[in-house]
């Protein structure tokens, strides 16, 4: 009897400990704007130069680091107008997007 008190006491403390344990996640999806830095080529093609660069994005909204990130096609964002609309891109150039994925 007694064992079945201690398995279902380390049962409950499980439960509570794992349901504490799951990180919130939120997308953030930014311009990707050419900065003359090469900054925006380091998140748009999720390279290492911008680890930096994301967690501190995801630092400034209040979450411990950036779990990924990288571009995201206009098409992927919902409510977006498709890149393939007319008239979406002015002069024949379209701003691009990086999606960054913060935890807590």
């Amino acid at each position: 009897m007694r064992n079945f008190v201690i398995l279902g006491a380390t049962l409950i403390a499980g439960l509570l400990v794992g349901g504490q344990a799951r990180a919130e996640n939120r997308t953030f999806i930014i311009p990707n704007n050419a900065d003359g830095y090469g900054i925006d080529r380091c998140l748009a093609n999720g390279e290492n130069c911008g680890q930096a660069v994301a967690t501190n994005y995801c630092q400034s909204q209040q979450f411990v680091q950036a779990k990924s990130f990288g571009r995201i096609d206009r098409d992927e964002i919902t409510g977006a107008v498709p890149a393939s609309a007319k008239g979406t891109c002015a002069g024949g150039s379209c701003n691009s997007f990086v999606a960054i994925i913060c935890s807590r």
